[in-house]
């Protein structure tokens, strides 16, 4: 007895058997469907068209719903009848003017030269003559050229489709000839709502989050998700379940991230070894885990920076989001933000890896150890004191990265006493020393390098010995200008901002009081320092008028003799003269012992150099103590 045939179609592929047949069935793409729906209806069809984007999202199908519009015997129509002769024809391939070419296996000259012959005809059975060409980049230059003339003024009744991934590889003077049309990849929900359809369809009962799931493996490609959809189907059972999609997809569980989180949290090395190593053996996608890691990454910083109001914008269920946002609470944003940043700069490179394992490893526990890492400012406090910046066990505390964690266990330096501090500068004959008290003792810091401006002859203060001699009791003006500033509620030590007001109460004509507000300045004792911001403003201040106009107000404003310096722009120095300053600093040298890092940029902030007493016309020859050095301050940029 012989038996029927089974079905060729229970044999195809879900998404051959679930291929759209007309543009309303298609998902997305509606801004494409809408143009080539109206130019089919209007019979207004252009020589070429270009069908650009990524797998699976829809091109091919597009093209060919558009050819049988165009030969459907119902034309001009917006969407093919797909029971006609020549619909049925061009579905099953075997219409005679619809002619699909494979790019990769037809690229070279003669193929081009054998289509542009065959476009010469007139269409034999239907309205228009289509051309698809498929993956059409792997077209040679040669080929591309044979065909330029021909996309640009095809025959009449003709057009061409162009498919391709890769748009980017088609030569300028083949786009320009084309509509170009990019397609976009699906979003999730759709695509998910395209799958739910499939499975009612089918007939399988199926889990939600399941369907969720494989519409976010398939990335916004519908081929991959019927792909994937089929692959789990494969499976068997009664019905699509979450748990049955992980095991066959090889995809993470969300108890493995919770897991992974609680050992990231407590900086467990160890169970973070042991989570790699499982996920290892049970084979789990790293592309998909990374990417869901990042997606992770991402939920939690907008729930820490936002709270609930974040948690419901997320498309997720209230289950997961509540969980979340519990999640969000043990860790701080500053680390949720480093974390997010880590995984995503490391997708590629543990991808693209020779040992892939080893590399999400390392990603992993960089994670877990994140909190523990020594900072700049741990550097900067090692260079002061004179020691290494991140010593063992420092770095082997376990600080939480909480939400409000407390203050690191950094041992502060001890207190230097006045007698024990660096001493200061020999008084000049010309002025008072006015000394720090011991309450605001510092260390110093290093002496400046030599100026490159010609004063480099300028003598270094000599040192002398700690003196606990009190600090220069202000004078009465002085006095009382503070006291303003305090009943204003403004910190005014030096008396600047009352001298700028008093200048501008007792106008002077020489004086460019605009210039003036501009300077820093600051008095100390019987003496006024002001430091330019530019070589303009320092030849303002020191014309022999303006310097006679400063004397005199500051003498009225300070009730007595007053001596006016002015501090000029420190000269520039090059990259190189910088960064061998920089070279032999602590933290410089802390940071290329401990990360094996090298300088690769200086910037000099431009700051203010002393050189004259206003009005001199020449260098000082005498640095004063009571004169407060600012030096350019460098910036280094390392690797």
């Amino acid at each position: 007895m012989l038996r029927s045939p089974p079905d060729a179609m229970n044999h195809a592929s879900l998404a051959a058997r679930y291929r759209p047949q007309s543009f309303a069935d298609v998902t997305g793409q509606d801004m494409v469907k809408a143009i080539l729906s109206r130019a089919a209806a209007e019979d207004r069809v252009a020589p070429a068209y270009l069908l650009s984007g990524t797998r699976g999202v829809g091109k091919t199908t597009i093209a060919r719903i558009f050819a049988k519009a165009l030969n459907c015997e119902r034309a001009p129509t917006a969407d093919p009848c797909n029971q006609c002769d020549s619909c049925r024809r061009i579905a099953q391939g075997g219409h005679v003017d619809v002619v699909e070419i494979d790019g990769a296996s037809n690229r070279g000259i003669d193929d081009a030269r054998r289509l542009r012959e065959a476009i010469a005809y007139a269409p034999m059975e239907g309205r228009y003559k289509v051309f698809i060409i498929d993956e059409a980049h792997m077209l040679t230059r040669e080929s591309f050229n044979a065909l330029l003339k021909t996309l640009e003024e095809p025959p009449p009744r003709a057009t061409f489709i162009l498919a391709t991934t890769e748009a980017h590889k088609f030569p300028a003077t083949i786009v320009s000839r084309c509509q170009h049309f990019a397609f976009r990849a699906i979003p999730e929900a759709e695509l998910a709502a395209h799958l739910t359809r499939v499975l009612q369809k089918e007939g399988v009962p199926f889990e939600e989050t399941a369907v969720r799931l494989v519409a976010r493996r398939a990335a916004g490609s519908v081929r991959d998700g019927m792909s994937l959809l089929g692959q789990t189907l494969a499976l068997g059972g009664d019905s699509l379940t979450e748990k049955a999609t992980r095991e066959v997809l090889g995809l993470a569980g969300q108890e493995l991230y919770e897991r992974l989180l609680a050992a990231l949290h407590g900086g467990d090395c160890l169970g973070v070894a042991a989570l790699t190593r499982e996920l290892l053996e049970r084979g789990v996608d790293l592309g998909f885990f990374l990417r869901e890691l990042a997606l992770l990454w991402r939920n939690l910083f907008l729930i820490r920076q936002a709270g609930t109001q974040a948690a419901e914008t997320l498309d997720l269920p209230e289950a997961e989001r509540r969980r979340l946002v519990e999640l969000a609470a043990d860790f701080d944003l500053a680390y949720i933000h480093a974390a997010w940043q880590m995984t995503l700069e490391s997708q590629r490179q543990i991808l693209t890896s020779i040992e892939p394992a080893a590399a999400l490893e390392l990603l992993l526990l960089n994670l877990a150890v994140l909190p523990r890492l020594v900072s700049l400012e741990t550097f900067s406090q090692a260079g002061r004191t004179g020691t290494r910046g991140g010593s063992g066990e420092r770095m082997g505390e376990n600080a939480l990265p909480r939400a409000t964690p407390p203050a690191p266990a950094i041992p502060a330096p001890p207190e230097i006493p006045v007698a024990s501090a660096p001493p200061p500068c020999a008084p000049s004959p010309r002025g008072p020393a006015v000394r720090e008290p011991a309450s605001r003792a510092a260390p110093a810091a290093p002496p400046p390098p030599p100026a490159q401006d010609g004063s480099a002859d300028l003598p270094t203060c000599a040192p002398v010995q700690a003196s606990a001699a009190p600090v220069d009791e202000p004078s009465e003006a002085q006095g009382e200008n503070q006291h303003a500033d305090r009943e204003t509620g403004q910190e005014d030590p030096s008396g600047w901002k009352a001298f700028l007001a008093y200048c501008s109460a007792h106008p002077d004509s020489a004086l460019p009081l605009p210039a003036l507000e501009q300077a820093e300045g600051s008095f100390s004792g019987s003496a006024l320092s002001l430091a330019a911001i530019s070589a303009f403003q320092y030849g303002q201040l020191t014309a022999p008028a303006a310097a006679a106009a400063l004397r005199r107000l500051a003498a009225e404003f300070r009730g007595g003799e007053v001596e006016v310096r002015l501090h000029a722009p420190r000269p520039r120095k090059t990259e190189a003269e910088l960064k061998k300053e920089l070279a032999d600093h602590p933290v410089i040298k802390a940071l290329a012992e401990t990360f094996d890092a090298s300088l690769l940029r200086c910037i000099q902030e431009d700051r203010l150099h002393p050189t004259a007493p206003a009005g001199s016309g020449r260098p000082a020859k005498h640095a004063r103590n009571t004169t407060k050095k600012k030096e350019g301050a460098s910036h280094a940029q390392y690797e």
